[in-house]
Formats: structure tokens, C-alpha cells, sequence
């Protein structure tokens, strides 16, 4: 099959829809993964009685894939009444698998954070909750950044699994646009040529990022 610029051209409109809803579930999905892992691992240095439960359902969202989940939250809530939209549905999914992954990159940090910065707050005196904001938390987590980062990373290239729950993102729109047109090649190296470009992108701007905290 010949390589068809026309096919390239008229896929274009559908890609950059596609590729809008890509980035805001990497987006939105990595605010959530972010700020739920760092819940999670607060929540893990905590008494047993909280620390167990928490543990155990992390485990179990990390050790199950990501493609059940998608169709447990989108087919299965439903039934019990608990429905949202295949956007949000998605969102939230790949937000809640990599916030397990992110939990432990944070506990990494916090263990990583030396034992004379506790015993330095201890001795001033420092209330718990300012001992973590002030000390204990800048310091991990500029020492994570770039674990966080290549999390990132993974979220955009699992972001196709959504079509199992009819999102429409870069490849769902280039399998809709190939399968009404029958041009398959065209948007499909549309949509391979944007993944690495993304990709490279975002190692970029982590490298800068990671030298800027560095230094």
C-alpha cells in the first residue's frame, strides 16, 4: 500500500481531538496518581490498624491490570449505581492504578531524608504537622521528581487502553478514522510518530527539571 499525504491531511482534524483528550488524561491523571500516592504513603507510616487496610488495597490495585480496572469501574460500578462518564472513568482509573506505583516512589523519598533532619526538628521543637511540610516533604520530594516523571511517561503510552472504554483518544480516533476509511497505515504512523515525540518531550522537560532541583 502506497503512503497517501491526502489520508494524512484528513486524519489531521480527528488527531488533534484525540490528542487534546490524550494529554488531559495524562494531565489529570497524574494530579491525581501525585497527590493520592503521597496520601497513601502517609498513610502507610501510620498505626497499624490504618496502615494494614491501606496496604492491602494499594497491593491489590498494583498487582491487578490496568485494563481489568478500566472494566470494572466503566461495566461493573454502574450496576451498583456508582456511573461516570468513559472520560472520567478513565481519568480516574489510570489516576488510581499509578497513584500505588507513586506511593511507594514517595516513601522512598521520605525513608531517603536523613535521620539528623527528624532529630534537628525534634530538637527545635517543631510541631509534627510543620516538622512534615517544612522539613521531611520538600526534601523527598525533590528527590523523587524523576521517578515521578517517567510515571508520566508510562501513563501517556497505557493511555490507548480507553478504548476499551470507548475514549477517543490519538488511537482511538486513528482506529475510528482507519476503520471508516480504510486507511490504515496513514494515521496509524500519525499517531506512533506523536507517542515519541510526546515521549521525548516529557524526558526533556524531567531532565531540566531534575538539574534545576539538583542545583
Amino acid at each position: 500500500m502506497t503512503w497517501d499525504w491526502n489520508a494524512v491531511r484528513d486524519f489531521m482534524p480527528h488527531f488533534w481531538d484525540g490528542l487534546l483528550v490524550t494529554l488531559r488524561v495524562v494531565v489529570l491523571g497524574s494530579l491525581i496518581s501525585f497527590a493520592l500516592g503521597l496520601v497513601w504513603a502517609l498513610l502507610m507510616r501510620a498505626p497499624a490498624p490504618v496502615r494494614r487496610p491501606v496496604g492491602a488495597v494499594t497491593e491489590f490495585v498494583r498487582d491487578t491490570p490496568l485494563l481489568v480496572q478500566l472494566f470494572f469501574l466503566f461495566y461493573v460500578l454502574p450496576e451498583w449505581g456508582l456511573a461516570f462518564s468513559a472520560l472520567t472513568t478513565g481519568i480516574l482509573a489510570i489516576g488510581l492504578h499509578y497513584s500505588t506505583y507513586t506511593m511507594q516512589v514517595y516513601r522512598a523519598g521520605i525513608e531517603a531524608v536523613p535521620a539528623g533532619q527528624w532529630e534537628a526538628a525534634t530538637a527545635l521543637n517543631l510541631p509534627r504537622s510543620r516538622t512534615w511540610r517544612v522539613v521531611v516533604l520538600p526534601q523527598a520530594i525533590r528527590r523523587v521528581v524523576p521517578a515521578l516523571g517517567n510515571y508520566v511517561i508510562a501513563m501517556l503510552k497505557d493511555t490507548p487502553m480507553l478504548m476499551v472504554i470507548t475514549v477517543l483518544e490519538m488511537l482511538g480516533r486513528a482506529r475510528l478514522y482507519s476503520q471508516e476509511h480504510f486507511r490504515f497505515t496513514e494515521p496509524v504512523t500519525v499517531v506512533g510518530v506523536a507517542f515519541v515525540v510526546l515521549s521525548c518531550l516529557a524526558s526533556l522537560l524531567l531532565r531540566a527539571l531534575e538539574r534545576r532541583l539538583v542545583h
